[in-house]
């Protein structure tokens, strides 16, 4: 490959301005660009574009359309970025996230997977407080029941809900599972207006649970991350103020899987 980019004192400043032009291309794909285009977008002569765009292309990192004259990703950017999602390994990344929950609100954080139409705990970082939540790693959950569960389901397209509750019971976990399907398909279109979940003892009698969904580099659900504890610790306030922190960590959590949307819920759930 041409190291024509290679970093040194002197052409730092160039270095990042040629990783602006991938992030650009990067986050318009599958839309192909022109010279003009981003140098625009970018705020850089025209000239100087077209110079990293060059040495760009002549890297492999970007191709060239002769035809249209335009520009995109090229075998180079998709070789970095596959070594990069190779790399990731979402515990690790979630883990700095789960700790500073923890020591902003003292409840225990919990990291879940999806796995099918289930989930699965695969993280945990506990409270403090002398009473506190623990779950069961490894453990298995259906997605109707407890807040990690609804965040996940209600991340999902309005298809994927449909065949969730055509295919699966909603059974009863204790007094508080939401056992009505009208009434699961309301509190999903509410988890989406508000952008996480909440459970007082839907899964767990005593327990309070608060979740945000986290998405893969593809924009799938992978799974959730949750606030849990006593359930006279999570009034509606603490409720609202955990889901407001658990949502910044997931889209934070989603960006570094390289998760690009507005949202983590940017489809919204029909009416029925």
């Amino acid at each position: 490959m041409d190291t024509s980019l290679r970093v040194d004192s002197g052409n730092r400043s160039g270095l990042l301005r040629a990783l602006s032009v991938i992030e650009l291309l990067a986050e318009r794909a599958p839309e192909t660009l022109g010279v003009s285009a981003i140098a625009r977008d970018l705020g850089l002569p025209k000239a100087v574009a077209h110079r990293i765009l060059k040495e760009l292309t002549g890297a492999a990192f970007l191709d060239f359309d002769d035809t249209t004259k335009q520009y995109r990703l090229g075998a180079g950017a998709l070789t970095l970025g596959l070594a990069a999602l190779r790399s990731l390994d979402v515990p690790v990344v979630a883990r700095p996230h789960l700790e500073r929950l923890v020591a902003e609100t003292g409840e225990t954080a919990t990291l879940s997977m999806r796995q099918g139409w289930s989930r699965v705990y695969i993280d945990q970082v506990v409270s403090p407080h002398e009473v506190h939540m623990r779950v069961k790693l490894g453990s298995r959950h259906p997605l109707h029941a407890g807040a990690s569960s609804k965040a996940i389901l209600a991340g999902l397209t309005q298809e994927e809900i449909d065949r969730y509750l055509d295919s699966h019971e909603l059974n009863s976990l204790t007094p508080a599972t939401i056992t009505v399907t009208s009434q699961l398909r309301d509190e999903l279109r509410r988890i989406r207006r508000r952008g996480f979940a909440i459970s007082v003892g839907e899964r767990q009698p005593g327990a309070g649970s608060v979740a945000a969904v986290v998405r893969d580099a593809n924009g799938e659900v992978w799974g959730s991350i949750s606030l849990c504890g006593p359930r006279d610790r999570f009034d509606a306030g603490v409720c609202e103020a955990h889901g407001e922190r658990l949502v910044a960590a997931a889209e934070s959590i989603s960006k570094q899987l390289g998760y690009r949307g507005a949202s983590t819920f940017d489809l919204a759930v029909e009416s029925h």
